[in-house]
């Protein structure tokens, strides 16, 4: 049996064929990237239920994984909201942020990109920065909105780290797509990987777990990123062990 990899769908209007409806999507690259890495990929729409109950649902997955999207609605993390954030779906902010906390509990093989990271980070009681132009003075987080031309820095990975380990390498060449970012830094969170353009936070990881870490970064972006592989090694091993 292929480890089963539960992969938090976005919940968005879209166009296809002759409709335009609310819609549950991810992006076939996260999972092709599943896929490539032996393991089996379900997509997870909201459920009320599983708000209630994430056990329902974990019970089931080997790993979870949590996609890019959407800004995270700032009442999450107690802010008020910025002129920046836009367009933030407050069911699918509850529904990642009760699997997030109940699977760091029960110690599933988790992994957060982009939104996810700075969801993860939330999730442990972290801020985020809501539009980093504003703070950093310069937009090579995202130089192109809706691509990942000319979208890549490289991150300085902590030496050990889980991110390092994943990655494969302590300096990593990266694909980036977010104007927001991690400020104040959860409750158990490390940070072990800093944009080298700016030092953004760009990897957190709770070193109590076996597998808990989030990236700033699209590994899904890159056919040669070892990241997802990593979960997907992790949640097997998780399944036999």
């Amino acid at each position: 049996m292929r480890p089963l990899i539960g992969i938090c769908a976005a919940l968005e209007r879209a166009r296809w064929s002759v409709w335009d409806l609310q819609a549950y999507l991810l992006p076939r690259m996260y999972v092709d990237a599943v896929q490539r890495a032996g393991g089996a990929a379900v997509l997870l729409p909201v459920d009320p239920a599983w708000v209630e109950d994430p056990d329902e649902v974990l019970d089931r997955l080997d790993g979870l994984m949590l996609a890019g999207g959407a800004d995270i609605d700032p009442s999450t993390y107690g802010a008020e909201r910025d002129p920046a954030t836009v367009g933030t779906v407050p069911e699918r902010d509850a529904f990642e942020l009760a699997l997030t906390r109940r699977a760091l509990e029960r110690d599933v093989p988790f992994l957060g990109i982009c939104r996810g990271m700075q969801l993860m980070n939330v999730a442990a009681g972290g801020t985020l920065n809501q539009h980093l132009p504003d703070s950093h003075g310069h937009e090579d987080h995202r130089r192109a909105i809706g691509t990942f031309d000319d979208a890549d820095h490289d991150v300085r990975l902590a030496p050990g780290s889980l991110a390092a380990r994943a990655a494969g390498e302590e300096l990593h060449a990266t694909k980036s797509h977010h104007h927001q970012g991690v400020e104040r830094v959860g409750e158990g969170l490390v940070v072990t990987g800093w944009a080298t353009i700016d030092d953004l936070p760009e990897a957190l990881e709770r070193p109590d777990r076996r597998f808990a870490l989030g990236v700033q970064w699209h590994p899904e972006a890159d056919e040669t990123s070892r990241l997802i592989a990593a979960l997907v090694e992790e949640a097997a091993a998780a399944r036999h062990g």
